[in-house]
């Protein structure tokens, strides 16, 4: 699918722009999946006040979606219509140890270098981010955790920028976090945050992380075309054992699997289109619901518009 090209408008908009605007991006490139359609407009800032400014100055009726590491998102194969905001590079991507425990961290960081370098510095309280494949932007949308910790354990504030290009500082309590969710305004394009460790000993930090990355490794298809965790643990059951209780394990729809080694990670075998791997959620979360009686949650988000043509499930 091809959209309207409407980086002209938005150039005449905000001709003091900075940062770098491509019409009809390929988003496949940066999922993990591998799979979806363009962005109408992808939009790389510069930094904090360059975003503020394209974001002020960008049409009302013009969308604007942020995306991370993509390793919890599924775009959909008819692509994302509006602006597509990625950031990246020294702006966003910075981490500074300060005292006391406390670490400033841009957005874009990836959550497992936030851990490592908390850990260098002999930070404890992080390290769980070792097992989170995606950045620090989405670990704040989503409260994401792993292995006994959460977002929410170790967050001071967040900081971003609105729709409306206002820059806004979020406290811990503004964030509003439960489980695997947040009720921070859906406007809010994050760009960095404030954690809180504590002094621990770098080699016994280090330590905690390797167990935390073998057992990924034993337990997880890290090296297919996969997202995260699909599904949220409807608690205090886990996902994945209703989602083998139903059969699922190795269901396939499309090129899209179940993945044997682990069930509630979805993968792409090599020719999947978004509409498999969404579509084997959908089948899975029936499946499950006719089974247990439970409705699974998505965990993995999923953007932009659907194209047609039904896959098949065996």
């Amino acid at each position: 699918m091809t959209f309207p090209d409407i980086s002209a408008l938005v150039r005449a908009r905000a001709p003091n722009l900075r940062g770098h605007l491509q019409a009809n991006a390929p988003l496949a490139p940066y999922t993990w999946f591998r799979v979806g359609g363009p962005a109408q407009l992808l939009f790389s800032p510069a930094d904090e006040d360059d975003l503020a400014y394209f974001l002020a100055a960008l049409p009302e009726d013009i969308s604007a979606t942020p995306i991370g590491l993509c390793s919890n998102l599924i775009v959909r194969d008819g692509g994302v219509p509006g602006v597509v905001v990625r950031l990246g590079g020294k702006a966003f991507g910075a981490i500074e140890i300060l005292a006391g425990g406390k670490i400033r961290v841009g957005a874009a960081v990836p959550d497992m270098r936030l851990a490592r370098a908390a850990a260098d510095a002999g930070v404890a309280g992080l390290a769980f981010y070792v097992g989170i494949p995606g950045s620090v932007g989405g670990a704040l949308r989503m409260n994401a955790g792993a292995h006994g910790g959460e977002t929410t354990d170790v967050l001071i504030e967040a900081r971003g920028v609105d729709r409306r290009g206002n820059i806004r500082v979020l406290s811990h309590a503004d964030m509003g976090f439960s489980y695997r969710h947040s009720e921070a305004p859906e406007d809010v394009v994050f760009t960095g945050a404030l954690f809180q460790g504590k002094p621990g000993s770098a080699d016994a930090i280090k330590a905690e992380m390797a167990r935390v990355t073998e057992a990924r490794e034993k337990s997880q298809p890290i090296r297919e075309k996969t997202g995260g965790s699909t599904f949220a643990n409807p608690k205090p059951d886990s996902a994945w054992k209703l989602v083998d209780a139903a059969g699922c394990r190795g269901l396939v729809v499309g090129d899209a699997q179940v993945s044997p080694m682990h069930c509630n990670f979805l993968i792409n075998r090599g020719a999947a289109t978004a509409a498999d791997i969404e579509g084997l959620g959908e089948e899975v979360r029936r499946r499950v619901k006719e089974n247990s009686g439970v409705e699974l949650r998505w965990e993995i988000k999923r953007i932009g518009l659907a194209a047609s043509g039904p896959a098949t499930t065996r």
